[in-house]
Order: structure tokens, then C-alpha cells, then sequence
């Protein structure tokens, strides 16, 4: 990933469909290790996918939103936007860093009609998730099933995986003009994990 790659792919949805209204930075990678043990690529991987991939979109981006006076940001970022877990020292930091950029392009388009959000899942079932068993398996010494509850739905008070369809739902409802006063935040869906 490098910023011209990613201002090209912008520049080319331009051209493909006459504007860029709404952007979803949804990009993420993530690795598991203590930090004594994580290596300096694994690091800089996570921070080039997970924040900087998501710079560089909304800086192609925000130009055309702002000259037609209406766009849509939403930044998915975690509940590591909020919260810190061990062993995920790169994706914490990422995804803090995802919520300090949310809140600081949302105040430099307030007045353009741009709205810039983020929303903050608890654990989903992607394919992120289920990558990051085997190394949090090692990591930790536990087996599959000891990762999935102890470790993965330990903090969420609902026990339940967040649904790829909950998260769209909410996305969808941030590009309605009835949301247009929603700006500058970070939404949680958690499962109660940040309520605690």
C-alpha cells in the first residue's frame, strides 16, 4: 500500500462513476504477539493498512466532497479505537489513530456538508478474526474454543459475534441526510464491551 496507489484508486472511481460521495475505509490487517516479539514489519504493515491507507483515501476524497457540498466518511475501526486488548500493540495503535483522524476531518468539513465517522465493532466473524486465533492460541496457550469465548467474546456481555449485516445496517443509516448532524464520532457496537 502506498499513497499514490491509493490516490489513483480514488481518482479512478471518480472517473468510473462522476463522483465519490461516499468513502468506506474498511481495510485492516492484524497480527497477535507480545510487543517484545513483534516484528518491525508486522508493525509497520498494520499501521500502513490500518491508518494510513484510510489518510490517504479521505485526503484524495474530501476535495470533491466539499466542492459538491455532501459526502459521506464512515471509518471502521474497532473496539481497539476504544479500548486496548494485550498482544495487539500495531492494531490498537491503529485503530486509536483512526479515531483522532475521524475527529479531526470531521471538524475541517463540518461546514461542507461532509460527514466523518467511525464505527467501532466488537469482534466480528471475518476472516481477520478467525486469522488471529492460531497466533492468539500460541500466544496465550489455549485452545480454539478457550480463544473464541475466553479471549474473543470474553468482553462483550452479549456473547455474540457482531453480524457483517449489523455493521452495513448502521454504515447505511450514517449516509441518510436525516444523520447529516452525526459528525466526529466514534459509534460502538459492541456488544456491550464499551459499556463496562
Amino acid at each position: 500500500m502506498d499513497g499514490a496507489a491509493v490516490s489513483a484508486m480514488v481518482r479512478e472511481a471518480e472517473q468510473a462513476f462522476g463522483s465519490l460521495d461516499i468513502l468506506v475505509n474498511n481495510a485492516g490487517i492484524q497480527h497477535v504477539a507480545p510487543i517484545e516479539e513483534f516484528s518491525d514489519d508486522k508493525w509497520e504493515a498494520i499501521i500502513r493498512i490500518n491508518l494510513l491507507a484510510a489518510f490517504y483515501a479521505i485526503k484524495a476524497a474530501l476535495p470533491g466532497m466539499k466542492a459538491r457540498k455532501w459526502g459521506r466518511i464512515i471509518n471502521t475501526a474497532s473496539v481497539h479505537a476504544l479500548v486496548a486488548s494485550p498482544f495487539k500493540s500495531a492494531y490498537v495503535s491503529a485503530k486509536h489513530g483512526i479515531t483522532g483522524l475521524t475527529k479531526t476531518v470531521a471538524l475541517e468539513a463540518a461546514q461542507d456538508g461532509v460527514t466523518v465517522n467511525a464505527i467501532a465493532p466488537g469482534y466480528v466473524w471475518t476472516p481477520l478474526v478467525e486469522k488471529q486465533i492460531p497466533d492468539t492460541m500460541k500466544a496465550r496457550g489455549m485452545t480454539e474454543e478457550q480463544v473464541k469465548h475466553d479471549v474473543l467474546l470474553a468482553a462483550q456481555p452479549t456473547k455474540e459475534f457482531v453480524t457483517v449485516e449489523e455493521l452495513a445496517a448502521l454504515a447505511l443509516f450514517l449516509c441518510l441526510d436525516s444523520a447529516k448532524q452525526i459528525t466526529g464520532t466514534t459509534l460502538p457496537m459492541d456488544g456491550g464491551w464499551t459499556a463496562q
